[in-house]
């Protein structure tokens, strides 16, 4: 299905059924699996052979959403997780432990900046964080023979800054780095990071993938492009996996997925339900539909809000006086998605009033499906952090975040025309 255009891999790609099989996938909703041969489950645990025997590993449901997901982005191979933390995890620990380092872009989600800044030093990996505006020269600084990985957003959440994929494909390139790119914001119906020198795409898949705030998951896809062999970074793909009878993951043709999957989620366990991966499959169905029509609200909304008074500033690539207006024609050349930043001019407590005065668009920790949203994230996602690193991710006190829906544009104008009147 490589040649298929993207609208048509939305649809199709994933699961194929033989003859008299279900159109869609079916729930498997199974922990475990029958075989008649001891032989051919001890290949299985052996990853001599494919299939399922425990859905710990893996399950026919997610591994049709799995399959569709590394389509979509252009991978070999995807592995769903129970969540978008959980894949961010466990594509960390598949390459680094302690006394390694990652190197993370300062304007990230709120939750994979506590990860990196709190939870992994305590567990021995340092993380250093950079300016995504910052000279190359600058980021270079940070990485020395421990770095196993540069992690970055295509569209950072919430300050809606737009990577320069080159910049930072370069740097990776050059220092031979292993380059992620959560690419939850755009997915790969706006951009593809593969296309761009990426080597790992990790999704929260509960946002614009499953679309309707259903089903809670993530998924990382790994694209076939990195090559561990004899690279010193990466001695644990270089050895041989005692636990494996000596397999050398360096030598498969799939390195990093095996790895992250034999490895990382057979000991973490952070696994995609099946009924999950059902929901996350069907929603991506519609994908390439609802990430054009979010496009193009977001596009009229953030017209709307750049000239009103109350408004002090907006963030949406769409605008042509934006900042990343011209990097996101480069990278994002399909549209630019649903999700801006604006802040209302005053203080905090004239956010609050704003958000509490909205009546259709609604209140939510939660971002990119069907429904708009609001949320201020200083004081719930991004909660954490101090004032000094709330500055470094782009979120200032007035900061308010909206995921424009798909309802009709007008509608979406008219709540916050009749909110900002009461501000």
């Amino acid at each position: 299905m490589s040649n298929y255009k993207i609208d048509t891999l939305c649809v199709q790609a994933g699961y194929q059924p033989k003859s008299g099989e279900a159109r869609i996938p079916p729930v498997v909703q199974s922990t475990t699996f029958f075989y008649e041969k001891t032989k051919d489950m001890a290949d299985l645990f052996d990853l001599k052979s494919d299939g399922y025997f425990y859905s710990r590993l893996a399950n026919p449901t997610v591994a049709a959403f799995e399959n569709k997901v590394a389509a979509l982005e252009g991978g070999v191979c995807a592995i769903g997780c129970s969540s978008g933390m959980a894949a961010t995890s466990l594509a960390v620990f598949t390459v680094a432990g302690a006394g390694d380092n990652i190197v993370a872009s300062s304007a990230i989600y709120g939750g994979s900046y506590n990860l990196f800044s709190t939870t992994l030093p305590k567990l021995g990996i340092e993380c250093r964080f950079f300016d995504p505006d910052s000279p190359a020269e600058e980021i270079e600084k940070l990485i020395d023979g421990k770095t196993r990985l540069i992690f970055t957003e295509t569209i950072a959440n919430p300050a809606i800054i737009v990577l320069d994929f080159d910049k930072i494909a370069a740097i990776a390139k050059k220092h031979g780095v292993l380059f992620a790119v959560d690419n939850t914001l755009a997915t790969p119906v706006l951009c593809r990071p593969k296309d761009f020198g990426a080597n790992i795409v990790i999704h929260s898949s509960s946002k614009y993938l499953d679309g309707h705030a259903a089903a809670l998951g993530g998924v990382i896809v790994d694209c076939g492009n990195f090559v561990f062999e004899g690279n010193d970074r990466y001695h644990s793909f270089n050895t041989p996996d005692e636990s494996y009878h000596g397999l050398v993951y360096a030598q498969l043709p799939v390195a990093f997925g095996t790895k992250c999957r034999a490895q990382m989620m057979r000991d973490f366990g952070a696994v995609m339900s099946p009924q999950n991966g059902f929901i996350s499959y069907i929603g991506c169905d519609t994908l390439a539909l609802r990430m054009e029509r979010h496009s193009e609200n977001a596009k009229k909304v953030a017209a709307y809000l750049s000239a009103h008074p109350k408004i002090e500033w907006i963030n949406h690539p769409s605008l042509k006086e934006n900042k990343y207006h011209k990097t996101a024609q480069k990278y994002l050349p399909r549209g630019q998605g649903g999700m801006m930043s604006f802040g209302i001019k005053g203080d905090v407590e004239k956010c609050a009033a704003f958000m509490e005065a909205l009546k259709m668009i609604t209140q939510e920790t939660h971002v990119a499906d069907v429904r708009s949203c609001v949320l201020h994230p200083a004081s719930t996602t991004h909660r954490q952090l101090s004032a000094e690193d709330l500055k470094k991710a782009g979120v200032p006190y007035n900061l308010i975040r909206l995921s424009v829906g798909i309802e009709n544009a007008e509608d979406i104008i008219a709540d916050l025309e009749q909110a900002l009147k009461k501000v």
